[in-house]
């Protein structure tokens, strides 16, 4: 069996145990994911199963355009709901004004220092090992590739947004750069990948739908899925008025 699957991922299951389940439904071994997503995430996760595993870093490659919640009255040490919230004092609350503009200052290519609570090795070691021993590493910023980020809905102390990323981007760290930006906290509280590349959440299955269905109803085979990654734009929404 050599094609893809696009996954509609529930919250709390981590990409790697995604795949294992995947792996027991199609009986494939040879599989894997085109780009983690966090346990607290849902959303597409693309599979790879198969000759399709030569598409991985091609899928990598391709946009992803995330749907996200945050608030500004917070941070934590992994800048998402995972740990602990702190509370951060805010004297003034930033209007909505202000927080589209600086919205705008994120788009294009930017330089993001990765989260310490994240996988990215140091020394052979993910950062996320180190800093659960009180250590957590200084990591460099490295540059990433924001298409467009769209407000959705601000009331203090809650965000809601969109946005279109390139490899390697963190919306965890956007939302705390946000954040600071602003002179205000920032604490992702909910991501929904919708789209990777021409891949979208309207085609990615559940596990429930995927036991109960035949491959040939799933699976985007080997040769299809070339064709669909050709298409690497995505189209950018007209930015919402306010």
């Amino acid at each position: 069996m050599d094609g893809i699957i696009v996954l509609n991922k529930p919250i709390g299951v981590t990409s790697a145990k995604a795949v294992y389940r995947v792996r027991r439904i199609t009986g494939v071994r040879k599989s894997g994911h085109a780009g983690t997503l966090d346990p607290a995430a849902d959303g597409v996760l693309v599979l790879c199963l198969g000759r399709a595993t030569r598409l991985v870093e091609a899928l990598m490659d391709q946009p992803k355009v995330y749907r996200a919640a945050a608030r500004l009255d917070a941070t934590s040490a992994s800048f998402d709901s995972e740990t602990a919230p702190t509370a951060v004092p805010v004297e003034r609350p930033p209007d909505e004004a202000a927080v589209r503009a600086a919205a705008a200052r994120f788009e294009g290519r930017i330089e993001q220092v990765p989260p310490a609570v994240s996988a990215i090795k140091v020394g052979g070691r993910p950062a996320y090992a180190l800093s659960r021993r009180g250590r957590p590493p200084a990591l460099a910023p490295r540059p990433v590739h924001i298409y467009w980020l769209h407000v959705q809905r601000y009331a203090w102390p809650r965000l809601e947004f969109e946005l279109a990323c390139g490899r390697g981007t963190y919306v965890r760290a956007l939302i705390r750069d946000w954040g600071a930006a602003l002179g205000v906290g920032g604490c992702l509280t909910a991501l929904t990948r919708t789209a990777v590349g021409p891949l979208g959440i309207s085609d990615a299955w559940t596990f429930e739908r995927l036991e109960q269905a035949a491959p040939e109803q799933y699976l985007i085979p080997l040769t299809r899925a070339q064709e669909v990654l050709a298409v690497r734009p995505i189209p950018v929404p007209p930015r919402p008025a306010g």
